[in-house]
């Protein structure tokens, strides 16, 4: 309010004193020019104009002189057509204002007194518009005068009279000069009768003349009037400029509106408005450009749309980038709107009705200001293509996330939804890359959302589509950024904009693509609880979900019921109206005979429970909270339901259990709720799984009962036991019962719900006693009821139901055992510790005992430990036969009927027995009996929870210790052991692959059944990736140590075996153990870093806390360090580990891990040599096994395959390290003996399959192409070595991988080598002409590869023929192509390439067939024969055999000979 005083107060001072002094002046003037003008006649005039007298007394002499000028003036304006009226009503004219102008110019200079007369004229003008009236009347247009009847020749629309004058060129200097000294008069008056401006329309007076007698003195005069006048008739003055001067006064005019501008800031608008209408010269408006930017920060928010509109519309292509580049960091948006505290503020003192300052910006005004600005960039983006791409690499070039702005964002929604110039694209690409980058965050969108939400709501669609592209991208980074546009999107915008955000998602929800189907999942769920009386408006919406249901996997559906029994049984209860059909489709589901649609109905009914025994908040002190009795009877009865529609099936029941758990330990649940199900549940579980023991087992049982793994020895006197194998020998003597009668009248209880009852039972006595498990902490030391287990080392002599009933007992004791270290894990007392350990060297002993057992049962199907999947749908289990066996015909047993499941893990199983093959011969060297893998059993076991890691935190890797520790009871540390060990990180491992490795998003192939990954990961599944990575973070200090002993201890045995690890006294067992243990140890951390999270800004705090802890094992302080030094320390330390790595899996394990952590830092090509050279160092060393062989074996090459890779991406010069092993690893395998290596590359053997990954760097050549002539030589003379191998190395995986490298280097040099070749070969013809020349000879080879493939009709091997055919006809016509260009084409010709297999030897079998398979027979070279060559040619070209591109057309038959034999 004072500055606005001040400002106004200065204005009065101001206008004061310029009327005072202006009004002499012109005063002043006025009267000499009309004393020197006519001496006669002016004095009774200027003494008239000087006394200003309006009395009406006898004056004779003035009045007859001022008679007689109105006499000429009003004379000739009547003989020219235009009657002057009297006040009140228009001057009149009554003929066409063209006529006018003729009649007075001609009157004028037919008078005898001209030139005189036209001063007499004007003077008499000046005395007529005296009276601000009749001046009005004279400033108005003029009415046709109709009292004649004729009107013919009158238009309808006539000039002001003076504007009529001011068209007669005599007269317009003086006129002119007449209405800018009348100017001042009216300059505070402001708008009079009617909205009329006087002065406005004065200056209207001087528009779109026809021509102007003299332009620069009107524009010296405005320019003066400008300077002095009140700021609205400045910019009346201003904007007229460009309409009132002509063409060669627009430079002078705009170089002072320039100066003018640096000085009122308060002119802005009008007089940019006035430049852009101007004709000027580029460099001229450059330097106005700048002038305006350099003042941007000071323009009002109401005036910056028309200096962002000149800004933009004034750029050419050249300085585009820059102009946006300033214009950006000067557009400051954030300082435009109020805070938020402010607008709440502002917003309850409206209400209130208090009156806001007018100082104070209305936060509506300043959003339309905004939404101006962004209208003004719309416009330039859509009309010029520059100003688009400016914007584009305007924001792609800030690299820093605080310098981007809330202006970026809403540039971005404006490209988008212009799609102007293909931009769409562009702005979807950016976005995609700045989220990804971390540039672009969530806080960022959220202050754009929150202060520009009435702005954003014209680009809806755009941010509608955005938001579905990143949620739909299979990049795991951007998908969470997508989220956050779609739930700001709904809080921010109106109904109609959240009922389609609702749509998107459930769309989202009904793709099919995991990914997508998660995160649509999720925001939906935090929707109804941020917002539950909005959602409850779009609950139909969601309920169109349950049709698709299908589709989901069990995580999905609870997902998807959790959030629609929220909003129908919640606590407001928004969406009761689907209350009657959720119900209905419970019932439905659960009255189901299809376990698929039973187990939706049970994840269903579970959840609506959740939702309707959720503990009530207090509301006040009237009510106290506690559930309804109408609603816990409801709960009761849906719980009654549930267990009675699942009985008769334990598969159902153990699912009930299992959901029922999972709701506890996530849910807060009535007390009346929980009380009633811990009671019931721990009853049930005495009386159903609990006896006493006693001194007999009573019983009939396929094997001898006996009591075993009691840790309680001292209490064995009326202990408890678990009575596992009586329920077993029930349960199957039931199910034969069963198979014999149709119904069954009496409870069954069966050993599959033991596990999912217990975890039950455990997570009521949590929730009831905060943790505390002291009521069933028995069970953790009970024993149980089984059979002696000598008993499998007698597998061959059982039949095969005692068999499977071995294997069902095996698995049912370590389901418990799993299940009871899950409850068990978390007691911090000694005692605990000790048994829990002691539960896990069981489980391993056991699992043992289970691959013997199982080697010797084949087609067992074991007991289900995981219930809310498909069963074993599309399992294929294990078994003892043979890898080299064919993998048709192999009986695979499955509950479920899906084929098409079964096939699509047949590779994977098959995988599983190739390693578990390779690990039989190492243990028949160790004499250790075969057993089979429980890799593809593992769905078959119980899942672990995230907290036993925390065992790992107990111990070292000492056995021995171990035992000692558990009679010494008073040590407060346990010790595990390496198989405990191997165990635990085994299991750590695939938690971290299924929660922090994540997999592009994929559809499922057409008619090929779907494969759940998610099977026994339903408790890791409703923990987030952040949750699972802090636990690893926080484990790091335990893994570390664990590494260190590991490192150690081979330290100790290379040192003791004199640096060997196949020493004499070397354990093969305990070797085998710890290999794996540092290997798994490897894996472990480099999974965790290389959890894509790290790359989001808010989880950067978790990753210098990871990178610490490695740091902080070698150098004290990490905490004070900055990102890139603990990269640096923690690389250093990760690299004292290469000199004990036992095997080369560990090794590459290593290597991975060592590039996964550089790249976390900023600047990874600084740790690229060390990588290279570690990688290289592992690749020169030899490996043998602890039994003193060389490593082999698939496993073994798809590590080498990996190794290389990762030393090819990180060496500095691919082809030198290429030529390398081309030039001197290559010869010496080749003259190296029988089983033996290169000397410089051990791992370079001659086996053939070990050879295959030396052709790898086919591959990455094409990366490494430069445009250099030499460059492509040593690439084509590394490619021919390495392809000619074949010759030797003749095996399947070898040719294999020639076919397909072969061709991705082919088709390389065809994209990036032909053109350079093109530009090249007149100056070095001689040097392509050798470079063809040795590619000739590799492509030969592959085409005799071709031919060799259809001769041992090798699917693996002709599925690459067709492929590297086209390649190869493709090269044959770019060498044409080539030699054309060059004006060299009568060098090309083509001839026939007869079929030849590796050794080149003629395949006969061909020659009958070759007329009619000439595509067959196409060779691949520059002189194969077409399609279209006469037969004389291909007769020709026959006899001559193959003939090569020479520009001399001297042909090498030699090197072709020699080649062909």
């Amino acid at each position: 309010m004072t500055r606005h005083a001040h400002w106004r107060g200065s204005l009065f001072c101001k206008i004061c004193l310029w009327s005072l002094s202006v009004g002499f002046s012109l005063l002043k003037m006025m009267r000499k020019k009309r004393r020197t003008s006519v001496d006669n006649v002016t004095r009774g005039s200027a003494t008239t104009k000087a006394m200003k007298s309006r009395s009406s007394g006898p004056q004779p002499k003035e009045g007859v002189a001022e008679a007689t000028n109105q006499s000429v003036f009003t004379l000739f304006l009547r003989e020219a057509g235009v009657t002057l009226k009297q006040v009140g009503s228009s001057n009149e004219i009554a003929v066409d204002q063209v006529v006018f102008q003729k009649r007075i110019q001609k009157l004028l200079q037919k008078s005898p007194r001209y030139p005189g007369i036209v001063q007499e004229f004007i003077t008499g003008l000046e005395a007529h518009i005296e009276d601000p009236v009749t001046f009005r009347n004279c400033l108005l247009p003029c009415v046709p005068q109709m009292s004649d009847g004729d009107s013919s020749s009158v238009s309808s629309f006539q000039e002001s009279l003076l504007r009529m004058l001011l068209g007669i060129e005599m007269l317009q200097t003086c006129i002119i000069n007449t209405l800018l000294e009348k100017l001042p008069e009216f300059m505070l008056d402001g708008t009079g009768e009617g909205g009329l401006s006087i002065p406005r329309i004065i200056i209207n007076q001087l528009k779109w003349l026809d021509r102007i007698v003299d332009s620069k003195e009107l524009a010296a005069k405005l320019m003066e009037l400008v300077s002095v006048a009140p700021l609205e008739v400045q910019r009346d003055i201003i904007t007229s400029l460009p309409e009132i001067l002509e063409d060669s006064q627009h430079s002078d005019i705009a170089s002072q509106l320039n100066s003018l501008l640096k000085e009122n800031t308060q002119l802005t608008v009008p007089i940019l408005d006035a430049l852009s209408s101007l004709n000027l010269s580029s460099s001229l408006l450059t330097e106005i450009r700048g002038a305006v930017m350099a003042t941007l920060a000071a323009v009002q928010l109401e005036d910056l749309p028309v200096v962002v509109k000149f800004i933009l519309h004034s750029v050419s292509a050249s300085d585009a980038y820059e102009v946006v580049c300033n214009l950006r960091k000067k557009l400051e948006l954030e300082q435009c709107v109020l805070p938020p505290v402010l607008q709440a503020s502002q917003s309850r003192m409206k209400s209130k009705g208090a009156a806001v300052s007018a100082s104070t910006p209305a936060a509506g005004s300043s959003q339309d200001s905004i939404a101006l600005i962004l209208d003004a960039i719309k416009s330039a983006v859509r009309f010029q293509k520059t100003i688009s791409e400016a914007w584009l690499k305007a924001i792609e070039s800030v690299d820093e996330a605080d310098d981007h702005k809330v202006i970026d964002l809403l540039v971005l929604f404006i490209l988008h939804s212009t799609n102007a110039n293909q931009c769409r694209r562009g702005a979807e690409r950016l976005l995609k890359v700045k989220v990804r980058t971390g540039l672009i965050q969530e806080a960022l969108l959220q202050r754009t959302f929150r202060d520009y939400s009435q702005v954003m709501r014209g680009y809806f669609p755009s941010i509608l589509a955005l938001a579905q592209c990143l949620l739909r991208s299979p990049d795991p980074c951007v998908v969470p950024f997508g989220g956050h546009m779609y739930r700001q999107t709904f809080s921010a915008f109106d109904s109609y904009c959240q009922q389609e955000v609702v749509g998107s998602l459930v769309t989202h929800v009904c793709s099919g693509l995991g990914g997508e189907v998660d995160m649509a999942l999720v925001l939906l769920c935090g929707l109804v609880t941020e917002k539950p009386s909005e959602m409850a408006m779009y609950t139909v919406f969601v309920k169109g979900i349950l049709d698709y249901m299908d589709n989901l996997t069990p995580q999905q559906i609870r997902q998807l019921f959790q959030l629609l029994s929220r909003l129908a049984f919640g606590q407001q209860q928004q969406g009761s109206h689907i209350q009657d059909d959720m119900h209905i489709v419970i019932r439905k589901q659960l009255s189901s005979t299809v376990p698929k649609y039973k187990r939706i109905g049970i994840i269903g009914a579970v959840q609506i429970i959740g939702s309707m025994g959720a503990l009530r908040p207090k509301v006040n002190d009237s009510t106290n909270g506690s559930l309804p009795q109408e609603m816990f009877r409801q709960v009761t009865a849906l719980l009654e339901l549930v267990k009675s529609s699942s009985e008769n099936s334990p598969e159902a029941t153990a699912l009930y259990y299992d959901e029922l758990a999972s709701l506890i330990l996530t849910s807060t649940l009535d007390p009346q709720v929980q009380e009633m199900i811990g009671k019931t549940v721990l009853d049930d579980f005495q009386d159903d799984f609990v006896v006493d023991m006693g001194p007999e087992i009573t019983g009939s049982f396929p094997f001898p009962a006996c009591v075993m793994y009691n840790l309680d020895e001292e209490e064995s006197q009326g202990s408890i036991a678990v009575n596992l194998l009586p329920l077993l020998a029930k349960d199957i003597q039931n199910k034969a019962e069963q198979h014999s009668q149709t119904k069954k009248a009496h409870k069954r209880v069966s050993p599959l719900c033991l596990s999912p009852f217990f975890r039950l039972l455990r997570m009521c006595e949590e929730k009831q006693h905060q943790g505390d498990l002291e009521e069933i902490d028995a069970l953790l030391g009970c024993p149980l009821i089984l059979i002696d287990m000598d008993i499998v080392e007698k597998t061959e002599s059982l039949s095969k139901p005692e068999r499977e009933f071995l294997c069902t007992l095996l698995f049912h004791t370590i389901n418990w055992f799993r299940e009871v270290i899950n409850a068990f894990c978390k007691q911090t007392e000694i005692e605990m510790k000790m048994k829990v350990i002691t539960r896990l060297q069981n489980i391993t002993y056991l699992q043992t005992l289970l691959e013997k057992a199982l080697a010797a049962t084949p087609g067992y199907v074991p007991p289900l430990a995981n219930f809310d999947g498909n069963g074993t749908d599309g399992v294929v289990l294990g078994s003892i036969a043979p890898v080299n066996k064919a993998k048709k015909g192999k009986k695979r047993k499955a509950l479920g009927k899906n084929s098409s499941e079964s096939s699509s893990q047949l590779e994977e199983v098959t995988e599983a027995d190739e390693t578990q093959q390779e690990q039989s011969e190492k243990e028949k060297v160790k004499e250790i009996q075969q057993g089979v893998s429980l890799v593809s059993y593992r769905q078959f076991f119980r899942e672990l929870d995230m907290e036993v890691l925390n065992v790992l935190q107990c111990g070292l890797l000492s056995r021995s210790l171990l035992d000692t520790e558990l009679h010494t009871k008073g040590r407060e540390e346990a010790l595990l052991g390496p198989a405990e060990l191997v165990f635990l990180l085994e299991d750590m491992l695939r938690k971290l692959d299924f929660s922090l490795t994540a997999a592009p998003a994929k559809k499922a192939p057409f008619l090929k059944g779907r494969i759940n990954k998610s099977v026994g990961f339903s408790h890791l599944q409703q923990r987030s990736s952040i949750d699972v990575a802090s636990c690893c973070v926080q484990l790091l200090p335990a893994l570390c140590s664990h590494l260190e002993n590991c490192h150690n201890n081979f330290q100790t045995l290379l040192s003791e075996n004199n640096g060997v690890v196949d020493g004499p006294a070397t354990d093969l067992q305990a070797h085998l153990l710890m290999s794996s243990t540092y290997q798994l140890l490897l894996q472990v951390l480099n999974t965790t870093f290389s959890w894509s999270g790290f790359s989001q800004p808010g989880h950067r705090s978790l990753l210098k806390k990871g990178l610490g802890v490695l740091a902080g094992r070698l150098k004290e302080g990490g905490a004070e360090l900055t990102l890139e030094q603990l990269v640096k320390h923690s690389f250093e330390y990760l690299l004292n580990f290469r000199s004990t790595v036992p095997s080369l899996s560990t090794a590459l394990s290593l290597s991975q891990l060592v590039s996964t952590v550089s790249e976390r830092g900023g600047n990874p090509t600084a740790y690229r040599e060390q990588t290279a050279s570690l990688a290289k160092h592992f690749l020169s060393q030899n490996w043998v096994t602890a039994s003193g062989e060389k490593e082999r074996g698939n496993k073994f090459n798809e590590a080498l395959h990996t190794l290389l890779s990762i030393y090819l991406e990180h060496v500095d010069d691919i082809l030198k390290a290429v030529e390398e092993i081309a030039g001197e690893g290559i010869p010496e395998l080749l003259n190296a003996s029988k089983d033996e290596s290169s000397a410089s590359w051990p791992t370079l053997n001659s086996p053939e399959p070990e050879r295959f990954p030396c052709i790898y760097p086919v591959k990455k050549l094409s990366v490494a192409q430069s445009e250099k002539l030499l460059t492509w030589n040593l690439a084509v003379r590394d490619f021919h070595i390495l392809v000619n191998l074949v010759k030797v190395f003749d095996s399947r995986p070898v040719l294999n991988v020639c076919l397909k490298y072969g061709r991705l280097f082919l088709e390389s040099f065809l994209k990036l080598g032909m053109p350079l070749l093109d530009y090249s070969f007149k100056r070095h013809k001689e040097d392509v002409q050798s470079l063809l020349k040795t590619f000739q000879l590799s492509t030969r080879q592959l085409h005799h590869l071709c031919g060799h493939s259809k001769i041992h009709q090798d699917t693996s091997l002709t599925n690459h023929v067709p492929a590297i055919k086209k390649s190869l006809e493709l090269f044959v016509y770019r060498v044409k192509a080539m030699l054309t260009l060059n004006n060299c084409q009568e060098a090309f010709w083509m001839g026939n390439l007869k079929n030849r297999n590796l050794k080149g030897e003629e395949i006969l079998s061909q020659k009958a067939q070759e007329s009619d398979d000439d595509d067959d027979d196409d060779e691949e070279e520059e002189e194969r024969q077409s399609p279209q060559q006469s037969e004389d040619e291909a007769q020709e070209s026959d006899s001559d055999q193959s003939k090569q591109m020479n520009r001399e057309e001297d042909i090498d038959k030699d090197g072709i000979i020699d080649d062909s034999e």
